[in-house]
């Protein structure tokens, strides 16, 4: 939650791709935490999560800004394929299901996001750190306006400046 801010239940996307807001429950979402290929993206370890692991990071994400699942339309309905986190100061961003990555859904997650920042007033938003092998999230994050701001120990901070007018 970002203080004061009341957080939308639902940001719709598109017709078929929406965030919902976190609601405690996770238990789907540790299957996505156990490809430690993945945690080594987002974390720069290859190390799965413990479940303990996996509910303090959510308890961590939900305190310091507006914590979301990714999820697609099927013929059953709304599936989480992933997670993403907003606030001004990061963004970070997992979709944790293998089959939907590479579709171009971060890309209209982050997109829907810099909107958010727009709506909010913010004048820029960050992204704290993204690994230098994290090849992916650079492309998805660069093609949406995100330019380099710092150099990190292992990789780099990113930024995009927002025109609120």
């Amino acid at each position: 939650m970002i203080k004061g801010i009341l957080q939308p239940e639902i940001i719709q996307i598109d017709k078929g791709l929406r965030l919902r807001k976190y609601d405690g429950h996770h238990d789907f979402a540790f299957e996505w935490y156990q490809d430690t290929e993945l945690v080594y993206l987002v974390d720069g370890v290859k190390e799965a999560y413990t479940a303990k692991k996996l509910q303090q990071m959510y308890q961590y994400l939900d305190a310091h800004g507006e914590l979301y699942f990714i999820e697609i339309l099927e013929s059953d309905g709304y599936r989480p394929v992933g997670d993403v986190t907003f606030w001004q100061e990061d963004m970070p961003i997992v979709i944790g299901n293998p089959d939907y990555r590479g579709k171009g859904l971060g890309k209209k997650t982050v997109l829907a996001l810099i909107q958010r920042g727009r709506e909010l007033g913010y004048d820029n938003l960050y992204v704290s750190e993204i690994y230098s092998h994290n090849i992916a999230s650079r492309k998805c994050f660069e093609s949406a306006g995100f330019e380099v701001f710092q150099k990190t120990e292992n990789g780099n901070r990113y930024r995009i400046r927002l025109d609120c007018s």
